[in-house]
């Protein structure tokens, strides 16, 4: 009897980690069937995804397999997810309807996404084999207990546990659940889909921004927190000082459009306080494209994870930036960073300090990057190979 697998995350919504999470996952698979699952029926092949079905509508038994891809699913809440499979007016909607009263938000979430389980992307062993592979939760302490104990009761039934940062392992520590160390998925972009991306960068907007800046280019990204004034104030002072220096151009570019994730509308603020010619905003939001924009630049700036980890599989610098609501909140990018980067580069900094952070970053050899980039690979391969 085959066995079937079923390949479980986010990536029922444009974020570019959950994009690129079940693509690695799978091409270092043996050659069996495989179901793409998240918790609606999506289609984001226009996107470079894939075809996604909701776990629900599944059929699992005792040879099935599934494994939870990466990404930060241990602490995302039903709401959360709710929200983010929503297009962006309802999300508005949603938002403004529910934020402040949790239990109505608790009933529409189980009503969106048919399931009354508060934390909606952590599958239990119902039939099965479980793993999880280098997923995330460092905003464990937000989780009030009935959610921690949901978690913990399917972490128990699991066959095997990775967790990306050292942040979340010792959460599930002190909860009684011993997990494995995993660098994130995403550091085998290079190693597994090179080929792609060199395709990608020889055609349409990547080559368009290549011709753009013969002298190169930072790849910079934001979320929409970033967006107010004053935070656009002091990015464009850094970068502009960066590229006076450097002669080097910015490309702003989306790593998500789920709602939470990245808009277009602050890019658009943030190119009219810099010179003319200076900046481009790229527009395609494929996930071949995204990646190849971040590997034909010198440079990545921005605050996703997965942005600071493909520049670092194409061995480039990379500075992760720290959105001024989260300051005092947990962060899964310093958590990521701390755990598996130099001392140097292993922090998020704040945005009135991206100049000095982009010079430090830029002054790193890239034997150094190659290198850790290298070390990742090989730890990488060794947790997926148990």
């Amino acid at each position: 009897m085959t066995q079937s697998l079923i390949l479980f995350g986010a990536f029922d919504r444009h974020n570019f980690g959950d994009l690129l999470f079940p693509h690695i996952v799978s091409r270092l698979l043996p050659d069996r069937p495989v179901d793409f699952a998240g918790l609606a029926d999506r289609d984001l092949r226009p996107w470079g995804g894939h075809i996604v079905k909701s776990l629900s509508s599944i059929s699992a038994d005792p040879s099935t397999t599934l494994i939870h891809c990466g990404g930060e699913l241990l602490t995302c809440t039903a709401y959360e997810a709710a929200v983010m499979l929503q297009t962006p007016e309802h999300a508005r909607q949603a938002i403004a309807q529910y934020e402040a009263d949790a239990e109505a938000a608790a009933r529409w979430a189980a009503e969106v996404l048919h399931t009354n389980r508060t934390m909606p992307y952590v599958a239990g062993a119902d039939s099965g084999k479980v793993i999880f592979n280098a997923v995330g939760g460092v905003e464990w302490p937000l989780l009030n207990s009935t959610r921690q104990d949901e978690i913990i009761a399917a972490l128990k039934q699991a066959s095997w546990i990775s967790v990306r940062d050292h942040v979340t392992q010792a959460y599930l520590k002190s909860a009684g659940v011993a997990v494995s160390l995993c660098p994130d998925p995403a550091v085998m972009v290079k190693e597994c889909f090179d080929d792609v991306i060199q395709q990608h960068r020889q055609k349409g907007e990547v080559a368009e921004m290549v011709q753009t800046f013969p002298n190169g280019y930072i790849a910079c990204q934001f979320s929409a927190e970033f967006g107010d004034d004053e935070t656009l104030d002091q990015l464009a002072h850094g970068l502009g000082k960066v590229c006076a220096e450097t002669g080097l151009g910015v490309v702003l570019f989306r790593a998500g459009a789920a709602p939470w994730h990245d808009q277009l509308e602050p890019y658009e603020r943030l190119k009219q306080k810099l010179p003319a010619g200076l900046v481009c905003i790229f527009q395609s939001l494929h996930l071949w494209d995204i990646c190849a924009l971040i590997a034909s630049s010198r440079a990545y700036c921005g605050s996703s994870l997965h942005g600071s980890i493909v520049a670092l599989a194409y061995g480039l610098p990379h500075v992760s930036l720290m959105a001024p609501q989260h300051i005092n909140r947990p962060s899964k990018v310093i958590a990521y960073l701390e755990t598996w980067e130099p001392e140097a580069l292993a922090k998020s900094v704040k945005v009135e300090k991206v100049e000095n952070a982009l010079a430090e970053a830029m002054a790193q050899s890239k034997e150094q990057l190659e290198g850790t980039s290298v070390h990742l690979v090989k730890i990488y391969k060794e947790s997926y190979r148990q």
